[in-house]
């Protein structure tokens, strides 16, 4: 039989004390060094909160637009769309491109020669256009016939496709003077629209489509235009983006407030009120003003419709008068300001610390305080810049800004991976919303409405916030 080592147990009651001791007295080191880390984990994250601003500034695809003249007849001057961005604020301009001398005949080459001059006039200078085409500006609606519209669009479609990185949209166009679709020869005129009407019409709108890449959107000149040949239900948020012709066929209003129904915009008011405000979440309004036509013109129903059918852009030559009056009236500023989305980071919180290869909690708000949020694909991006160094890092962020709707308030909330082979070193945080065709120009992402956050060389806005990684 084994004895009992001598002593043993003294030993344990020896130990059991000093175990007793301890917990009475203190921690030991290794257990307070323990405890510290607690603490420091517990402390390791900052948060900020972003000032906003009321300053009126660039944003691509938004706000006030600029159009001078048929983009037919004259080129693009890049001297002066550049003044357009930088004293105007405007990143927009209009080309109406008429196709007056090829309605029984091919686009020459010379015509689409100039076309894509204005597309890269348009690229050079910063800017994005909206597009239209039309054969008649004259209420003698002198258009073409349909297929001689679809023989155009073939033609039309490698440049459309070519410069879709800066066009804004399409408008429907081609039918009717102005390419509005009401005085035409072709497809039923002043009104008198028949079914097989209807069907040609329908066949120009699925060709534009059709030509344009998935990520560009069509507008159609009335509700009754979508509602006749796409249904009447609108467009709910489920199928936002998904590329069907519903989720791709916006609207726009080239007499807005002119009278009580917009000059023939509207047939009913009380249908297609509640349609239209349903449609535009997540698809484009925008247009032009006509003529004066107070108290509708005035500062209160401008502000209330544009922000209910979430306007996205407006044009600033036209009609002057209904400019003026907004001006007169004060709310110019809230509408310049207002068209389109306008995000605004509210605050923000970081981990001051984080490791290689592992995760960086990052929890943002932003508030979308804009009549409308994008329509177009964009894109949102964690930047870590090496504050050494100037290095840049790129981190994907789940989530569409396309959703950030008007009045809505957004949180962020998610980690991301640090690349294994990220250098030990400080690095400053900042958010990039940039235009995925266009990914590596600054004048074409998206500037927040904060004070202290936009930087124009790069693009990015800071989060003034850094964090330090081994």
């Amino acid at each position: 039989m084994k004895r009992p080592t001598p002593g043993r147990p003294l030993v344990k009651a020896l130990t059991l004390l000093a175990l007793v001791g301890t917990l009475l007295v203190g921690a030991s080191p290794a257990s307070a060094r323990l405890a510290d880390a607690r603490d420091e984990s517990a402390t390791s994250a900052a948060s900020v909160t972003y000032p906003q601003t009321t300053e009126n500034f660039a944003n691509p695809e938004r706000g006030l637009y600029r159009h001078q003249g048929d983009c037919d007849k004259s080129d693009f001057s890049a001297a002066t769309l550049q003044g357009y961005r930088v004293n105007d604020s405007v990143t927009l301009v209009m080309c109406v491109f008429y196709l007056a001398d090829f309605k029984n005949s091919a686009i020459s080459r010379t015509a689409l020669d100039r076309l894509q001059r204005q597309f890269d006039t348009v690229r050079a200078a910063g800017l994005k256009t909206i597009v239209r085409f039309a054969y008649t500006d004259s209420t003698d609606g002198a258009d073409a016939t349909k297929d001689r519209v679809l023989a155009h669009l073939d033609q039309l479609a490698p440049y459309l496709s070519a410069n879709s990185d800066v066009i804004h949209l399409v408008q429907a166009g081609f039918v009717g003077a102005w390419g509005e679709g009401y005085y035409t020869k072709n497809f039923g005129d002043a009104g008198s629209v028949t079914t097989a009407d209807w069907a040609n019409r329908k066949a120009v709108v699925d060709k534009t489509l059709g030509v344009l890449p998935s990520t560009r959107m069509v507008q159609l000149r009335t509700p009754k235009y979508k509602r006749t040949m796409y249904g009447t239900t609108a467009l709910p948020a489920s199928q936002a983006y998904n590329g069907s012709a519903a989720a791709r066929l916006g609207h726009h209003n080239d007499c807005f407030l002119a009278s009580p129904d917009d000059y023939g915009t509207y047939e009913n008011t009380a249908v297609e009120y509640p349609y239209l405000a349903a449609e535009t979440n997540h698809l484009p309004m925008g247009g032009e003003t006509c003529g004066v036509n107070t108290p509708r013109t005035s500062c209160p129903t401008a502000l209330s419709e544009l922000k209910m059918f979430h306007w996205s852009y407006l044009n600033t030559d036209y009609e002057p008068n209904v400019i003026n009056g907004w001006r007169s009236g004060g709310c110019l500023p809230e509408i310049t300001r207002g068209l389109g989305y306008r995000f605004a980071l509210q605050s923000g919180t970081y981990p001051t610390a984080a490791s290689r290869g592992g995760t960086l909690p990052v929890n943002i708000t932003v508030k979308n305080d804009g009549f409308a949020a994008p329509f177009n694909p964009r894109g949102l991006e964690l930047v870590l810049r090496d504050t050494a160094t100037s290095q840049v890092y790129r981190l994907a962020l789940s989530g569409d800004p396309r959703t950030w709707l008007a009045g809505t308030t957004t949180t962020i909330n998610q980690s991301v991976t640090l690349p294994s082979t990220l250098p030990a070193g400080t690095y400053g945080l900042l958010l990039n919303l940039p235009d995925p065709a266009l990914p590596g120009n600054p004048l074409y992402s998206i500037r927040l409405a904060n004070t202290g956050t936009w930087e124009a060389s790069t693009g990015y806005n800071n989060l003034l916030q850094t964090v330090t990684v081994s």
